[in-house]
């Protein structure tokens, strides 16, 4: 690894791009593996966890790596991308280490795990070769004593701890979107998995639970207790919300309803009544509603809305009142593209796509997908019988449901070859896998 650094902090690799050799990104680190050994004997860093597109985490063998400088990665350009499946002797640095309680042999003082930092041996293996650590306690508290030890200078670290904490994982990944920290999440250990959903805020407990399986979903609401459990659905989109708890016990789902505000377990409520593979099973009942008379700078400042997502900002829906599902009458719907041609004084109800068509609770779900995809659509209300807006679809709702299960497990064609190895040594070849060469762009 000639004229890159030789000695790095694991936490400080977390989010660093990783690039080939041409200059493409072939994405993001997430995480160290590392042959965890007691102290005194050697650990060694055998590679990079790294999240490529969609989602996938892979291993990425030190060996490959070739410089680690200035906030970048840079590979041989081969690189396996089968997905990471973690051996019983490997640890994860950042997830398994981080918030670790540890004592220092010296003195037996007990201390918090806070980084992990690595250097290149003279084999040219990298090796764990200190502990940054602070006193008193787990927590992020500025006037802790923080101190850089060796390896060796402490103890601890292979044992299983169950209150480990987590501030320092979640401060690693603190800039991550909802997603990409719910991919982490979901590639847990359970027992971490646990401990980093309890050290999360109710925001963003709830964020990252919609973007989770259901069987996670329903693993980490179990392990709450039941008034944080009634805050994070709370919390949730009503669909989502209403999703979780069709997955849990009738009497564990209405336990926690009853346990909500009434004014967010009713939309809820409304929700639970209809099939899954129907338009009202799908829905949400948060959407972008005015009424007639409002502006087009009015329907403008609120689809700038940052939490709505780029679907649900697509549409303003134009309902007489009451605003809030279900509504009065609904009258139609506007493009935001129409609303950027539009004079901003303009009222909303002189630029209706009246002609819109809409749908009802009891569509089944092929015919939703099918509607979408005939008017080109990302985004559609539906109706009842009264013609009152009772919800909006998406499209990423409809894909959520026509994907398979296991759709973030599910290995793509071109990741089936089973003739190249997996080069994880000192394990030997594993005949599962292919290797993917990232050529330079011919001159």
């Amino acid at each position: 690894m000639s004229g890159a650094t030789t000695r790095v902090f694991v936490s400080r690799l977390a989010g660093l791009a990783v690039f080939d050799p041409s200059g493409d990104q072939v994405g993001r680190v997430r995480d160290a593996v590392a042959t965890l050994r007691p102290a005194g004997e050697t650990t060694r860093v055998i590679g990079l966890l790294v999240e490529v597109a969609p989602r996938r985490r892979i291993f990425v063998p030190m060996s490959r790596i070739t410089s680690m400088d200035r906030g970048q990665v840079i590979t041989t350009g081969v690189v396996n991308l089968r997905r990471f499946e973690q051996r019983p002797d490997e640890t994860l640095v950042i997830a398994e280490l981080l918030d670790r309680k540890v004592r220092l042999t010296d003195s037996g003082e007990e201390v918090t795990v806070i980084d992990i930092g690595m250097e290149l041996a003279r084999n040219r293996d990298w090796v764990v070769s200190k502990v940054h650590v602070r006193k008193g306690g787990g927590k992020l508290r500025r006037r802790s004593e923080t101190m850089t030890v060796a390896w060796a200078a402490v103890e601890g670290l292979a044992a299983k701890q169950s209150e480990q904490g987590a501030a320092n994982l979640l401060a690693t990944f603190e800039n991550l979107r909802p997603a990409d920290l719910a991919n982490v999440l979901h590639d847990l250990k359970p027992e971490r998995r646990a401990q980093v959903a309890s050290a999360l805020d109710v925001d963003k407990l709830a964020d990252v639970l919609e973007e989770l399986p259901e069987e996670d979903q329903v693993e980490i609401v179990g392990l709450l207790d039941d008034e944080r459990a009634a805050d994070v659905l709370e919390a949730m989109q009503p669909d989502d919300a209403a999703d979780l708890l069709g997955d849990l016990p009738s009497h564990e789902a209405e336990k926690l309803l009853e346990l909500m505000e009434p004014e967010e377990a009713a939309p809820v409520r409304r929700l639970l009544n209809y099939s899954d593979n129907s338009a009202g099973g799908l829905m949400t009942t948060e959407a972008v509603i005015l009424p007639p008379n409002a502006t087009v700078a009015e329907a403008l400042a609120a689809i700038r809305n940052p939490e709505l997502t780029p679907a649900m900002a697509a549409l303003v829906y134009v309902c007489r009142a009451p605003l809030e599902t279900p509504t009065g009458k609904f009258l139609g719907a506007v493009h935001f593209q129409r609303l950027l041609r539009t004079p901003p004084s303009d009222m909303v109800s002189t630029v209706l796509d009246k002609e819109l068509k809409t749908l009802r609770p009891d569509t089944l779900l092929a015919d939703v997908a099918s509607y979408l995809a005939t008017y080109n659509l990302v985004a559609a209300p539906v109706v009842d019988a009264e013609r009152r807006l009772v919800g909006v679809i998406s499209v990423d709702d409809v894909l959520d449901h026509l994907l398979p299960e296991d759709w973030r497990e599910t290995e793509s064609p071109e990741d089936e070859d089973e003739s190249d190895p997996d080069d994880r040594a000192p394990y030997g070849p594993d005949t599962t896998g292919p290797i993917r060469i990232y050529r330079p762009r011919p001159r």
